[in-house]
């Protein structure tokens, strides 16, 4: 059994196998719950996973909406030099983007409050990569990174408010 970057190669392998096999082995379906705490704070649940966003000293939720991105990728990219046999000593990324606030305060004619743009630079220290492999996981990054696809794309959002 090959671990590398902390990836079980092996398995990462056989299972890459059998979503080839059968697609829908691939799908997922997450659904959770929030609940507020107060303020601009908000529990999150995810079965037994609980976590907080908002609220003093945490992320709020456009901090996480970036995190998600760069916690995405950096399991993408240590899953995919795992797969290429290329080794990773240290894997950070950056990331910023920009947003304006006026139409979450209910600023009439404002423009949208959701990011304008995002940038984020992968940084890795893999002494034996070749500049192949380094092109290789940026495109993967582009091309396989759920959290980057879901940000780069339009996602039909439906909304519904009961009051109970």
């Amino acid at each position: 059994m090959a671990i590398i970057n902390g990836v079980n190669v092996d398995k990462m392998k056989q299972m890459l196998e059998q979503v080839k096999q059968d697609p829908a082995l691939a799908d997922r379906e997450p659904k959770m719950e929030a609940h507020w705490l107060g303020g601009s704070a908000t529990r999150i649940e995810f079965g037994d996973v609980v976590s907080k966003i908002g609220g003093d000293g945490n992320l709020n939720a456009m901090q996480t909406l970036l995190a998600s991105l760069a916690a995405c990728d950096i399991d993408l990219v240590a899953m995919h030099a795992a797969l290429i046999g290329l080794s990773i000593d240290e894997l950070w990324i950056e990331v910023g983007g920009h947003f304006n606030t006026r139409a979450y305060f209910g600023v009439e004619n404002a423009p949208g409050s959701g990011y304008d743009r995002i940038a984020y630079t992968v940084h890795l220290k893999a002494p034996k990569a070749t500049p192949r492999q380094i092109k290789y996981l940026k495109d993967r990054c582009e091309r396989s990174s759920p959290v980057g696809d879901s940000l780069s794309r339009p996602i039909p959002l439906t909304l519904e408010i009961k009051n109970e």
